[in-house]
């Protein structure tokens, strides 16, 4: 079993001044879920190398076990030291596809013709792929089959607005991923704030937030054990 994680390239939180990057529990807590279970797991971002680390992500408040495992583990720091390139990647070498979040994402990886490309093609070869916290943004710029958006009709999550002002970054962030999958007529689902919420809707499985990633994951290998049974 072989599964992708695509992570931003992207480090600067708009006008601010401040950083950006992923977050790191939406990558180590799935990563180990991924390993634990027997997967080869292969880290790829749109640039290539080392991605940024949103530097609040590893602040003491949001550390948790999996995060200073992942700083501990050199097999798991050095993938992410020496990322792929994801313009260079081939669907058809991978079982599923796991976009973790961060602020980046809703810079680079919205806009990254890679990344449409290759949720489009995983869906097209019928796997389950899934997008936590503010990567479910990126399908916003996705289409369906029809030409359509990927999420008009489909019941998905993401960072909600309420999230979003929670952490000051409304006036911020390039786009409210809540906002623009609603006009898309997506089925947007919600719990309330920083609570685990993972939805899936056919192969497509979303979580509400970085305490979302583990269960997203474990879904998502729930998914490709059923497709492997059936």
């Amino acid at each position: 079993m072989k599964i992708l994680m695509v992570l931003t390239s992207h480090d600067q939180l708009g006008n601010t001044g401040k950083k950006t990057g992923f977050w790191l529990e939406e990558l180590a807590a799935p990563y180990f879920v991924f390993r634990d279970a027997g997967a080869e797991v292969a880290l790829a971002s749109p640039k290539g190398g080392q991605p940024p680390l949103d530097p609040k992500s590893n602040e003491p408040a949001f550390q948790t076990e999996d995060t200073r495992r992942f700083e501990r583990d050199s097999e798991a720091t050095a993938a992410l030291a020496n990322t792929l390139k994801l313009s260079d990647i081939d669907q058809a070498d991978y079982d599923t596809v796991f976009f973790p979040g961060g602020h980046g994402p809703l810079w680079d990886l919205t806009n990254d013709s890679s990344a449409h490309a290759l949720i489009e093609a995983t869906l097209a070869a019928g796997k389950p792929l899934a997008l936590v916290c503010h990567a479910p943004g990126i399908l916003t710029k996705v289409k369906a089959p029809d030409g359509g958006p990927i999420a008009k009709g489909r019941t998905v999550t993401g960072f909600t607005n309420s999230e979003e002002a929670a952490v000051n970054l409304v006036e911020v962030v390039p786009y409210l991923l809540e906002d623009v999958l609603r006009g898309q007529g997506a089925k947007f689902s919600a719990t309330e704030d920083w609570a685990v919420h993972v939805v899936q809707d056919d192969q497509l499985i979303t979580g509400q937030n970085p305490a979302s990633s583990k269960q997203a994951a474990r879904l998502l290998l729930n998914a490709l054990g059923e497709q492997a049974a059936a």
